[in-house]
């Protein structure tokens, strides 16, 4: 009988890519962003740069995938699917850089996130220094906004990023590189969480209380897609981050242990929210 019907209801979500490492353990890198993107209503694809064999512990090997297949993927993905914001996470090689520059000149209008990954929460190293260089030269000017934290910014910038006073110095040593905006992370501060935002034409901190956790896995990550869905969302710069930061400080104080070592943040704290109910994480 015709009951056994049922019409799908057929709507468009904005969509968000995500340009990143695998991470096996799925606390930090693509997996950690397709779920920051699906907590905010925004549905996530991704490009694949390596494949790590990772888990809270740390990083235990890594390959990165052959340059011409990232561009496939990042072609594939953009001409049919058209998201509306990108990030960049683990890049691994300056070849892998170089096909990402090249095939984002493309898509002039596509607002990029850069999260300058350069170690694990563990310590292990992400990118070499050629791959450092490409990015700081090439795919900087690019970048809506960069989000490193202070080594990040202290190995691209060659200054001092330690306390709280050497954060604006080296947010305008990278906005001089010809980022649109920086965001520098000062979770490795001692005492505070808080980041400083520069555009150029506005400086601003946010202040968070530093959360008490070893759930910290896949933060980085997590801040940077959570701008990037915001983005998507149709958000202003400014207030995209401003959610992320409040997205991940309570995904910090949800945090659930896994492994034995840094344990990821909870992602979908709030429940999974859809964006016919609300557009974003508050």
């Amino acid at each position: 009988s015709m009951s056994n019907l049922l019409p799908a209801i057929s709507r468009r979500i904005p969509a968000a890519v995500t340009i990143a490492g695998s991470d096996s353990g799925a606390g930090a890198g693509i997996q950690a962003d397709l779920k920051t993107f699906a907590a905010h209503g925004v549905y996530g694809t991704s490009v694949i740069t390596a494949v790590t064999a990772q888990n809270t512990r740390g990083v235990q090997s890594f390959a990165a995938l052959d340059p011409g297949l990232v561009a496939a993927q990042i072609e594939a993905v953009i001409d049919d699917i058209k998201p509306a914001a990108a990030k960049t996470g683990m890049l691994a090689n300056a070849g892998i850089v170089r096909v990402i520059v090249e095939a984002l000149e493309h898509y002039p209008d596509l607002p990029v996130v850069i999260d300058p990954v350069a170690n694990a929460k563990s310590g292990d190293a992400l990118i070499d220094a050629e791959a450092l260089a490409a990015l700081r030269s090439d795919l900087l000017p690019r970048a809506r906004l960069i989000t490193p934290n202070l080594p990040e910014a202290a190995a691209l910038t060659g200054l001092r990023a330690e306390t709280t006073d050497d954060m604006p110095r080296v947010g305008e040593a990278l906005l001089a590189l010809g980022v649109g905006a920086v965001v520098v992370k000062g979770g490795h501060l001692i005492d505070r969480a808080d980041d400083l935002f520069m555009d150029g034409s506005r400086s601003e901190w946010l202040s968070a209380a530093r959360v008490i956790t070893r759930c910290t896995h896949g933060t980085g990550c997590t801040f940077s897609a959570a701008i990037t869905a915001n983005l998507a969302l149709g958000h202003e710069l400014f207030e995209a981050v401003v959610a992320a930061k409040r997205y991940l400080t309570e995904a910090l104080i949800a945090g659930y242990e896994v492994g034995d070592g840094h344990s990821p943040v909870d992602h979908f704290y709030a429940g999974t929210r859809f964006p016919t109910n609300e557009r974003v994480i508050a």
